[in-house]
């Protein structure tokens, strides 16, 4: 009977387990997280508005994971081997037929005084943190920016804050105050948000415009302190700043044997094969995958499609058979903006982006189906 461990209990990780017991109903998969719980990250956005309260988007696991039969280690990886064998904050060592990793990645806080700052995809204690800010605020300015990694510009998630800043302009306008507040996007690239295609940029700077929101593109962002955001073109005041920085892998990486990414993150082929680690998998934001383009998103359904990939070429591992599928490069996403938003998708043959006043509805049903399979079931 094949062993399978899994690290993260993020999308990669869950889509990894489902899959694995579909496809061998026999097999020991255990995973590995700090606690048996699934964060829904892309509702984030909708906790400093009240759509939400965190807590909803906290989902208990540990039904989930008795129903699927999967051992659960609540302990915190210090690194791999070049074996593949993990090695445990507790002291314990684990070894297994085939490893997926889907650790996910970390923000990179380099930046002087980014402290100051609040990132939306620092999970739930962060999100009320900006709703208290946000209503704690009469009237002033509010910053948001994201950027990217320099050593992998492709480490970037600068969507949550495109729809945080469409929604807080929204709230807004519906608690009418909105005149008495500034909104500034800024960033360090002249068309922020490229890698979703050019007609998503041009939408984007339109929709900002027509929300008369300020623009601060094109310098290099060298610092904040309580008050401004410090680029080389200039500093822009503000009274609140949301800010997601670039992008690195998990904080394991450093301490690991396997090959790592300029940026510091788990390389991967197509196949989600570390090079030179047979059975050693890694989906999701822990990976860089060289021979993608430079487009692919950091997102939850790259890791949804990284991770059945991943568990196809495993399951071909430990039966000795070579690797034989890629994974779908696809980037879709709804941006968000409490009264509509924009369908945006795109993949090596096509770039689409449709706006409609319904995805803000079709996001928050996708959000109850994704999460069905995970929820507590009652007793009954």
């Amino acid at each position: 009977m094949a062993q399978f461990t899994l690290i993260g209990s993020g999308f990669g990780g869950l889509t990894a387990v489902r899959e694995l017991r579909r496809r061998a109903p026999d097999a020991e998969i255990r995973l590995v997280a700090p606690k048996p719980e699934f964060i829904y990250y892309p509702s984030l956005i909708w906790v400093p508005t009240g759509l939400r309260q965190g807590e909803e988007l906290r989902i208990d696991l540990r039904d989930f994971f008795q129903r699927q039969r999967v051992e659960f280690v609540a302990d915190t990886v210090q690194s791999i081997n070049a074996q593949g064998q993990v090695e445990l904050e507790s002291g314990a060592s684990l070894q297994q037929d085939a490893l997926i990793i889907a650790a996910g990645g970390r923000g990179l806080r380099k930046l002087p005084g980014i402290e100051h700052s609040l990132a939306i995809c620092d999970g739930i204690e962060t999100a009320q943190q900006i709703r208290e800010r946000l209503q704690s605020m009469a009237g002033g300015k509010i910053a948001f920016g994201f950027a990217g990694n320099p050593q992998e510009p492709g480490a970037v998630r600068g969507g949550p804050i495109f729809e945080l800043l469409f929604g807080i302009d929204t709230y807004l306008r519906r608690q009418g105050n909105r005149e008495k507040f500034t909104l500034t996007f800024f960033n360090p690239m002249r068309e922020p948000g490229n890698r979703l295609g050019v007609d998503a940029v041009a939408g984007l700077l339109a929709e900002m415009e027509k929300r008369q929101i300020r623009t601060h593109l094109g310098h290099k962002i060298t610092g904040f302190d309580a008050q401004q955001v410090h680029t080389e073109g200039g500093d822009i005041d503000a009274d609140l700043i949301l800010f997601m920085p670039g992008m690195t892998g998990p904080a394991f990486a450093a301490n690991s044997a396997l090959p790592l990414s300029a940026g510091g993150f788990l390389q991967a082929d197509n196949h989600c094969q570390v090079p030179g680690l047979p059975g050693v998998y890694v989906v999701g934001d822990a990976a860089s995958y060289g021979d993608s383009p430079d487009w692919l998103p950091k997102q939850g359904h790259s890791a949804d499609l990284q991770a059945k990939t991943a568990v196809h070429n495993a399951l071909r591992h430990v039966q000795g058979q070579a690797a034989d599928q890629s994974f779908r490069q696809e980037l879709i996403c709804i941006v968000d903006s409490l009264d509509g938003g924009n369908l945006v998708f795109r993949n090596p043959n096509t770039a689409r982006v449709v706006p409609g006043s319904w995805w803000h509805l079709a996001k928050r049903a996708f959000e109850w189906r994704y999460l069905a399979p995970y929820r507590p079931r009652s007793a009954g």
